[in-house]
């Protein structure tokens, strides 16, 4: 399963965006779904509390399936399984399209969640695998490709909403496009390291080194997932936006977190990965507290920026360092520490909820704030030269 580098057919820069593309096609995937999920509601003549509840499956499909991902990553190699998670991705996508009963809706995006999954996790065990053919950091650049494709499936959701075009058409048209292109990439790919063919394969369980990687990925997490929650909320009944302007904390947010994973890779050769996750951490404490401090539009759209370039590089930059670990293979690596990870992105926005209930949001913000103290904690027990 080695991968032949000095072959003039699979140089690291063909490689390098082959993985590129497999991170587009799960950007553009997931956003297309997501720009269709008003048309889908309507469709199924979903309330609210029904629509919540359905949508709940997704990341059920998500987190339940990471052991197997892991298996089947170890078992099979990143490279496969990127391979089948990207075509499984996209033929749930139809399906996804051809629903009529709020219970296949159900199962369908539990197993689209679970596609998801496979997808995500492979594809950042491979760009792990393209990092080790450069001597400079490239690894941002790929999450931020992945924030442009979501820009682009969601514009493209748009047009066809404009258009009136049925979410079964555009599903298609999608999902016959993206498979097309996986099988173009695929060629160009890696293989895993064999440098970590001993290592154990299969889904393991965090030891106190991946326990503390898999902390900090959910502080991140828990600060994205904050914000695609209530910053809308936020700025309708704290900051007291507008109309108009309800969306725009989000909207800086997304840009900023997009800005912050295309320049990451400059930051972490100029100064080191330790120092990138300190100001990350750094900035999205202060991000929130500013919001809290500052309840303007001006204010809180600053607060907001700090946490979209705060998380933008935290989760690529602790997978490789994870990756370093010899308890398993990247693949399930990533997975063990996506486990602890994505409960942040899931648990942590009611958790707001919860407390903005009993107090209210800005407090809630202010509290949540200190997850951010906890990161800079953590990154400071990392060893100074972590690369």
């Amino acid at each position: 399963m080695d991968v032949q580098l000095t072959s003039p057919t699979r140089s690291p820069g063909k490689i390098r965006w082959s993985v590129a593309g497999f991170f587009f096609i799960s950007g553009f995937g997931f956003a297309t779904w997501a720009s269709r999920i008003p048309s889908l509601q309507h469709q199924l003549r979903l309330n609210e509390a029904e629509l919540g509840a359905v949508l709940f499956a997704l990341p059920m499909g998500l987190i339940l399936t990471l052991p197997l991902t892991g298996a089947l990553i170890g078992r099979f190699s990143s490279r496969t399984m990127m391979l089948v998670g990207a075509v499984l991705l996209n033929v749930i996508l139809v399906v996804l399209g051809q629903v009529n009963q709020t219970w296949q809706l159900a199962v369908v995006l539990f197993c689209f969640g679970a596609a998801r999954n496979q997808l995500s996790i492979s594809v950042n065990a491979q760009s792990i695998g393209v990092q080790a053919l450069y001597e400079r950091s490239i690894l941002t650049s790929f999450h931020g490709i992945w924030s442009v494709a979501g820009f682009a499936g969601a514009a493209l959701g748009s047009l066809m909403i404009s258009a009136n075009i049925l979410p079964a058409w555009h599903f298609v048209i999608v999902s016959v496009s993206l498979t097309a292109l996986a099988l173009v990439l695929f060629p160009n790919s890696i293989a895993e390291p064999a440098t970590q063919s001993t290592a154990r394969s299969g889904f393991v369980l965090p030891d106190r080194s991946l326990l503390k990687f898999g902390m900090m990925s959910f502080t991140s997490m828990a600060f994205e997932g904050i914000l695609y929650d209530w910053s809308g909320i936020y700025f309708q009944k704290v900051v007291h936006a507008p109309r108009a302007l309800i969306a725009s904390g989000f909207v800086v947010f997304m840009i900023a977190m997009t800005l912050g994973r295309f320049s990451g890779d400059w930051l972490v050769n100029r100064f080191s990965k330790k120092t990138v996750l300190t100001f990350s951490g750094l900035f999205m404490t202060t991000g929130l507290l500013l919001a809290v401090l500052l309840p303007t539009v001006i204010g809180a759209g600053l607060g907001f920026i700090l946490v979209g370039l705060g998380s933008s590089c935290v989760v690529p930059l602790v997978m490789s360092l994870a990756s370093q670990s010899k308890l398993a293979g990247t693949g399930s690596v990533i997975a063990a520490v996506s486990t602890i990870a994505y409960f942040g992105f899931l648990i942590v926005p009611p958790v707001v909820g919860f407390i903005a209930e009993s107090f209210n949001l800005r407090w809630s913000f202010g509290l949540m704030s200190l997850l951010g103290v906890m990161m800079v904690w953590l990154v400071s027990r990392l060893p100074n030269e972590p690369d």
